[in-house]
């Protein structure tokens, strides 16, 4: 129960101020005068003035609130390193049972784990959390109990209460750390990179350690090489890709004896190697309509070195001009089919024939291009069907089809063959082709009006023409690879011929294909990371395709089934339980994927310490109290003084309460102010009678 005496005036304050004074002056000139019955008459208009006040008194029926103690238990993965988790444990029943003891006092404990995105721990969103369902009159401290290493403190709520810190760890505690200072997204192919390391010793490093360490490299699973190499400095390390794709590269430091966690000893990055710019050779023969788009399709990629080699005037010709006067240079065909052959990624025949232009050793030297991993490509036209083509040459060990002399002059739809519906050069080649017209069967793309005959030796047909003829085949040579396009008028998809068709797309995928990128290839076996899951692709020209193997950076296996989602796609999820580097293995294909961050912001610092912490504890008047050292009692603390001492903490008690019932009486009530007034108006007639 608690009483007080409330005012509610029946005029305002201002007005009965100026009562107020009137009602002095007359006292105070009656006093002067010294007037009869001037006391009497005086409490009369006090009372009056009173009665004007309307003074009531208030009475509480109050229950009692409960203090409310916070305790913010930090469980990020940097606490459970060494004994931190048994520290932890031990700190929460202590304080549990302190509170528990204490009468009117409740404890709120809250929790955090490791932020999503690898933002690290958020301590103090945590604690902001957790009080906004706290009334913050109930508030009589908050306590934390964590490692100190926290990535918000920028982000500490402005409280009355003291604010103390319970920290884990030891003070003989050290780590070795390996961190990744700056590592490209993607790399051109065979040009150096450089990518900065750091190794760091932090904490107490017992005496014995080094200044240098054991660094082991690897790239894309294969077997690691090891360095010598300094701590404590940047290391820069060049590193060239060979290949296109993802490049896998790991880093790794043997666990030194005595360090808190090799955690951070581990650094995966992954690096695309993309090509600089693709260099064409691009040789012609007789000009024709689909020359010119060749020509126009390959000059419009800015990222295309296109080199043309055409025969404007065959040697045959006899129209009277002069030698001199036909060119200003000679044409540089041995540097191209010969010294610099192998700068090439791509040469393209295009309707060429044998003329004598380009002697066998030539051809030859194209043909050992192919095998030492070069790529060419055959536009065929009538002259392949033909005594002179270039079929009966040196290429003849490398086509994957071989004429018939026949050619076949009638319109035709291009198809993807049932291979093809699975080969990622064609694969979904429809979804780039216009809209078929209403009733019209197939894709939506327009007929072409010449195919060459040919019979298929090798490779895979992946488009076929007239009666299911081999119209696109594709083949692998060597360490090379060979398409040969059975028609010179793939050109009228260009300019729109019966609405035209994909053959930008399809040109693409086929000089991807043929430079052997990995996205492109027949038989491929890769995976696409989303933080710690994993979808693995598998592709393949196959009906079916083996169960894939995956082994974790601990050297578990677990075995996963794909299902098939497209023809010769077959997919499958897997969440990784920890973060790092993960292989994956079939019966033919190899890959390797890094889940999670290079270097986990969890463990960038792994040393306990209260320094982040301390400019919050200060202002907030607490203690930075490591449990190795002893639990503190808890004790009560006025507010605003200093509540934390040796071996205690303090807590200030709020005496919250809820108000249940209000009463209210009035003080003066009407009857009785007239009554009051009344008498001490005649009292004070009857003294002045008297006088």
């Amino acid at each position: 129960m608690s009483g007080s005496i409330l005012f509610s005036p029946i005029i305002p304050w201002p007005v009965l101020a100026v009562l107020a004074g009137v009602i002095g002056g007359f006292i105070i000139f009656a006093i002067w005068r010294k007037l009869a019955g001037w006391v009497l008459r005086g409490l009369a208009a006090l009372v009056l003035l009173a009665a004007l006040a309307n003074p009531a008194f208030q009475q509480e029926d109050r229950e009692a609130l409960s203090d409310i103690v916070l305790l913010v238990v930090d469980q990020s993965a940097s606490q459970k390193i060494s004994d931190r988790e048994a520290q932890t444990a031990r700190a929460l029943e202590n304080f549990r049972k302190q509170i528990e003891a204490r009468k009117n006092t409740e404890l709120r404990i809250g929790t955090l784990a490791d932020a999503a995105g690898d933002r690290g721990t958020l301590l103090m969103g945590a604690v902001a959390e957790a009080l906004a369902d706290i009334a913050r009159s109930r508030l009589a401290g908050v306590v934390l109990l964590t490692d100190g290493q926290l990535h918000d403190v920028d982000l500490a709520p402005s409280l009355e209460m003291p604010v103390h810190t319970l920290l884990t760890g030891h003070k003989t505690d050290w780590d070795r750390r390996l961190s990744v200072k700056d590592a490209p997204g993607f790399a051109i192919l065979n040009e150096e990179i450089i990518l900065t390391l750091r190794i760091d010793d932090e904490g107490m490093v017992p005496a014995g350690q080094g200044p240098r360490t054991e660094l082991k490299i690897a790239i894309d699973g294969e077997p690691a090489q090891s360095y010598q190499v300094p701590i404590g400095k940047d290391l820069e390390l060049p590193i060239t890709l060979t290949h296109g794709g993802m490049n896998v590269i790991q880093f790794t430091l043997p666990e030194a004896e005595g360090e808190l966690t090799n955690r951070n000893n581990l650094a995966v990055i992954q690096i695309n190697g993309v090509r600089d710019r693709l260099r064409v050779l691009l040789v012609s023969g007789e000009p024709h309509p689909g020359e010119r788009t060749w020509r126009n399709l390959l000059k419009s990629d800015s990222a295309v070195d296109l080199v043309h080699f055409t025969i404007l005037r065959p040697p045959g010709k006899q129209d009277g001009v002069p030698v001199s006067e036909l060119s200003l240079i000679a044409f540089p065909v041995r540097e191209l089919f010969i010294d610099k052959i192998d700068s090439f990624d791509l040469i393209i025949f295009d309707r060429y024939k044998r003329r004598g232009i380009l002697p066998g050793v030539y051809l030859d030297s194209v043909r050992d291009y192919v095998e030492r991993g070069g790529a060419v490509m055959v536009a065929a036209g009538p002259d392949f069907a033909s005594a002179d083509s270039i079929y009966h040459s040196a290429l003849a060990d490398i086509l994957p089809a071989t004429p018939t002399a026949r050619v076949l002059e009638q319109g035709f739809l291009p198809l993807i063959s049932d291979i093809g519906q699975r080969h990622p050069v064609t694969e979904g080649l429809e979804r780039f082709a216009p809209a078929a017209e209403d009733g019209k069967e197939g894709p939506g793309w327009g007929r072409w009006m010449r195919q060459i005959e040919v019979q298929e030796l090798s490779g895979n047909t992946v488009m076929t023409g007239i009666e299911g003829r081999p119209l696109l085949v594709l083949d692998r040579v060597g360490e090379g690879r060979v398409a040969l396009l059975a028609s010179d008028q793939s050109w009228l998809w260009d300019r729109g011929f019966e609405g035209g068709g994909p053959q930008l797309e399809l040109l693409r995928r086929l000089a991807h294909w043929m430079m052997q990128e990995p996205d492109l290839e027949e038989e491929a076996l890769w995976a696409q990371a989303q933080g710690q899951r994993m979808k693995i692709i598998r592709r393949s020209l196959g009906e079916s395709v083996s169960d894939v193997e995956i082994t974790a950076p601990d050297g578990r296996v677990v075995t996963l089934p794909l299902k098939q989602v497209s023809p010769g796609r077959y997919e499958a999820e897997f969440e990784g339980p920890e973060i790092g580097l993960y292989r994956l293995k079939d019966a033919e294909k190899e890959a390797v994927i890094a889940l999670g961050p290079s270097a986990p912001r969890e463990f960038e610092q792994t040393i306990a310490t209260g320094a982040k912490l301390l400019p919050v504890v200060e202002k907030m008047r607490g203690g930075i109290f490591a449990i190795e050292d002893g639990l503190p009692a808890v004790r009560n603390v006025r507010s605003g003084r200093a509540a934390a001492g040796r071996g205690w903490l303090g807590i200030t008690p709020r005496e919250a309460y809820l108000t249940a019932e209000v009463t209210i009486m009035p003080l003066l009530p009407a009857w009785l102010t007239l009554l009051l007034v009344a008498l001490l108006t005649i009292g004070a007639w009857l003294r002045e009678g008297r006088r």
